[in-house]
C-alpha cells in the first residue's frame, strides 16, 4: 500500500494543478463539486484530454460533476460539451438544489484513494491527499449525499422548438 501524501495548497495556480493530478490519479470514478467550475481549468486542452482519456480507459468509469450553478458548464466551457456529448452514458453533470447552496467547501475525489479539497469557495488554498481512503470515502460519501438531493443540468443535446 502506498504512503499517505498531504501536500498543502496556496493558490489558484497549485488547486488547479492539484486537480489535473487528481484526474491522472482516477481509475473508476471522479466526483467533482465546485461553485460554478469557472477559472478551474476545466476548459483547457489538458484536462479535456486527461478526462477524455478517463472516460476512455473503460466504458465503466463515471464522471460526476455537481455545482451550485452550472451556466459556465453548459455555457462557456466546450471542452466539457464535447465531453458530454461523446460519453453521455458515463459523464453527469448536475446542480444543487437552493437548500444545498450554503455548502462553500468545494471537493474533488478520485475512486476511494485521493481528494482534492479548498476550504471555501473564495479561498484557493487547500489540501491535495494521496493515498488517504477513510477521507476520500467520508468526502465522497458526503458528495452521494448531495447528489441525491440535486437534479440534472446540463445535457448532451440541446432541444428547442
Amino acid at each position: 500500500m502506498a504512503a499517505l501524501q498531504h501536500t498543502q495548497l496556496d493558490g489558484t495556480k497549485d488547486y488547479n494543478a492539484a486537480l489535473d493530478a487528481l484526474c491522472s490519479l482516477a481509475r473508476r470514478d471522479l466526483y467533482f463539486f465546485e461553485k460554478d467550475f469557472d477559472g478551474l481549468g476545466f476548459n483547457t486542452e489538458a484536462r479535456y484530454e486527461t478526462l477524455r482519456h478517463f472516460l476512455l480507459a473503460n466504458p465503466a468509469n463515471r464522471l460526476h460533476i455537481l455545482a451550485h450553478d452550472t451556466r459556465y458548464l453548459s455555457a462557456q466551457c466546450a471542452r466539457m460539451t464535447l465531453l458530454l456529448k461523446q460519453f453521455g452514458h458515463g459523464m453527469f453533470i448536475f446542480q444543487t438544489p437552493k437548500h444545498l447552496r450554503h455548502l462553500t467547501e468545494p471537493f474533488a475525489v478520485a475512486d476511494d484513494d485521493h481528494y482534492v479539497r479548498r476550504f471555501h469557495f473564495d479561498d484557493p488554498r487547500g489540501i491535495f491527499a494521496q493515498h488517504d481512503p477513510s477521507a476520500a470515502r467520508a468526502l465522497k460519501s458526503r458528495f452521494q449525499e448531495m447528489w441525491a438531493s440535486s437534479q440534472p443540468a446540463t445535457s448532451a443535446t440541446t432541444l428547442g422548438l
